[in-house]
């Protein structure tokens, strides 16, 4: 085969592997989302984040490959590629990946909380500490309060004699 041929050859497997590799990075998005769920405005700035990403990595290609000439069997093989992709891998993937994931964090949620324990119990003995403390506190404070009021009516008192 000649050279052109080869290198448009190579070209359309490029975008083929661009079609499978943007899909993939999108099926990790939405693993992402189902094992940590967040409202509407989040997913709208992934999206958008992700579809730029997007757009330059297909940009790039384009400008590699072709000069940045638009060929349109290369679109075409990037929707080959993703459709392939989706039929074949996308399912099982995502959803054993999500599973495995939501286990995985459940599990270290567990061993966190079984970790944790004893620094809660200190925190709550230091908790009650800290309380005895301040009623001390307030009624030392209120107990000199009353003290320096006595001593500064008795100063008033002698000064305005005088």
């Amino acid at each position: 085969m000649s050279s052109p041929v080869i290198s448009e050859n190579l070209f359309l497997l490029y975008s083929l592997g661009m079609g499978i590799f943007v899909t993939f990075l999108y099926d990790i998005l939405r693993i992402w989302r189902r094992v940590h769920r967040h409202g509407g405005f989040l997913v709208s700035l992934e999206d958008l984040l992700f579809w730029a990403f997007c757009a330059i990595a297909v940009f790039y290609l384009m400008h590699a490959e072709s000069n940045g000439t638009m060929r349109w069997f290369a679109i075409l093989g990037a929707l080959v590629g993703m459709f392939l992709y989706k039929k074949t891998v996308s399912a099982f993937f995502v959803k054993w990946m999500s599973l495995g994931l939501r286990k995985l964090l459940t599990w270290l949620e567990k061993l966190l909380r079984l970790l944790w324990k004893p620094f809660r119990a200190l925190g709550r003995q230091g908790k009650r500490a800290g309380r005895k403390a301040a009623d001390k506190s307030k009624k030392a404070a209120g107990f000199m309060k009353k003290k320096l009021t006595g001593k500064v009516k008795l100063l008033k008192i002698i000064l305005c004699k005088r």
